[in-house]
């Protein structure tokens, strides 16, 4: 990402609570058939040794372990949370420049493929974990046989995050009441409404 020094986010915590709110990621890997990307949800998984550590479980489904050359090199993980289009029509009148506003983590690391016991116990927390909110729980535990067939077509990996690159482009460089117009639109305006951008810049100017 272009270096932004304004914007930069450092704060491990906020990385992983942007990764626990956007769990819908990208895989990039480098491979010597070139470029390949996937889409795949992550979660995060705490290590009790090391409450720094960013560390990120998930699945690709067969074939992508090999197109990704899954284990063999390091990729790229792109968590991207809210953004949207603000616009030069909420500055003042001597301001003309629009720009895009967004909260975005890029996370590298080599990931360990999981054994097949592993990744299903993996796949079973992650479907409980979206699945809690729901007022009858769904779980892989109610046709255990059944589960377990349609998990051998996935791969279960672990990637311990050895760097990151993350953005907050929330406007911080602009006067207080700039920042209320710009969020008072993303909340409720006619055009180009975000109220999850609204809420994330909101959370930045009240910090």
């Amino acid at each position: 990402m272009r270096h932004t020094p304004t914007f930069v986010l450092s704060d491990v915590d906020e990385v992983k609570r942007l990764v626990r709110e956007n769990p819908w990621a990208t895989i990039v890997s480098h491979t010597a058939a070139g470029l390949v990307a996937s889409h795949y949800p992550v979660v995060l998984e705490e290590d009790a040794t090391d409450p720094e550590a960013i560390v990120l479980v998930s699945h690709v489904g067969r074939p992508d372990e090999r197109s990704h050359e899954l284990g063999e090199h390091e990729v790229l993980v792109i968590v991207q949370g809210p953004h949207g289009y603000v616009s030069p029509g909420w500055y003042p009148a001597e301001q003309i420049i629009p720009t895009w506003n967004h909260v975005t983590a890029h996370l590298w690391g080599t990931p360990e493929i999981l054994s097949d016991d592993e990744n299903f116990r993996v796949l079973g927390e992650l479907v409980d974990h979206f699945e809690r909110v729901m007022p009858e729980p769904s779980t892989l535990t109610l046709d255990d046989a059944g589960s377990r067939r349609v998990a051998k077509g996935t791969v279960g990996i672990r990637l311990r995050v050895t760097r990151f690159d993350a953005r907050a482009k929330l406007s911080q460089n602009k006067a207080p009441e700039v920042v209320d117009r710009i969020v008072a639109e993303l909340e409720h305006g006619e055009h180009y409404a975000q109220p999850a951008l609204a809420a994330e810049m909101r959370r930045v100017r009240d910090r």
